[in-house]
């Protein structure tokens, strides 16, 4: 867990980035406002940040309002999967199903989302389970496991040894997005680092590096955080 500063608002918290490249205090708001950064010189004293917060408080105030709201999940709500957004409505039996542009639910209220937040995590697990896998034999490494969650913070992670954890929101994402995250987290079971020697290595392998990246720092991807299950 990286250094936080929380704000009074208590579903916001600033995370705080010292580079030793920064000559000066920064303050970025994600894409969505899912996320606050603040950029930092290496020993800038905590009390100057939360000065440098106060300064920039009417600021950041206005640029959180401009957040867009949350989208509960419901029949008739148009859901990213893949990159291509489905239309959700009500479904029979047991089972999710999805017809062309459209996803069959069933059930009503929790059980509608119940069942859909299943059905996205499965798909999420078995598509990261087979890139994944695939960029680790092209790294002669094993994965160890792997684990989905909901993290806001990052998309991915791995362990010293060799666990891989993913957000499942990735299934929302275009396929490319979700195969370059699992690409880099695969590199990681080599390089535990972004070193220059981490990104030739990510380079190497059958992915859309520079497309990947690009899509996790657009608006788009902050997009896949709204929605409410």
């Amino acid at each position: 867990m990286g250094e936080r500063l929380a704000l009074d608002c208590p579903e916001i918290t600033i995370e705080v980035r010292r580079r030793k490249t920064a000559r000066h205090l920064t303050l970025r708001v994600a894409h969505g406002g899912e996320g606050v950064y603040l950029t930092a010189p290496p020993h800038t004293p905590t009390a100057s940040l939360r000065a440098f917060l106060a300064d920039k408080s009417d600021w950041l105030a206005e640029k959180l309002a401009e957040r867009p709201g949350p989208v509960d999940i419901e029949p008739g709500v148009l859901l990213p999967f893949a990159g291509r957004p489905q239309r959700l409505q009500p479904g029979t039996g047991r089972r999710v199903v999805q017809d062309g542009d459209t996803v069959l639910v069933p059930g009503q209220g929790v059980r509608f989302r119940a069942r859909l937040k299943a059905w996205l995590m499965e798909e999420a697990r078995a598509r990261l389970l087979d890139a994944a896998e695939r960029h680790a034999r092209a790294l002669d490494r094993p994965i160890r496991d792997i684990r989905l969650r909901d993290t806001r913070s990052r998309w991915g992670s791995c362990s010293a040894d060799g666990r891989l954890m993913f957000s499942w929101r990735l299934v929302m994402a275009p396929p490319f997005v979700l195969d370059y995250v699992a690409a880099h987290e695969a590199a990681h079971l080599v390089e535990m680092n972004h070193s220059a020697r981490f990104w030739a290595l990510l380079g190497s392998l059958d992915t859309d590096l520079d497309g990947g990246r690009a899509w996790l720092r657009s608006p788009a991807a902050a997009e896949l955080h709204r929605y409410r299950f």
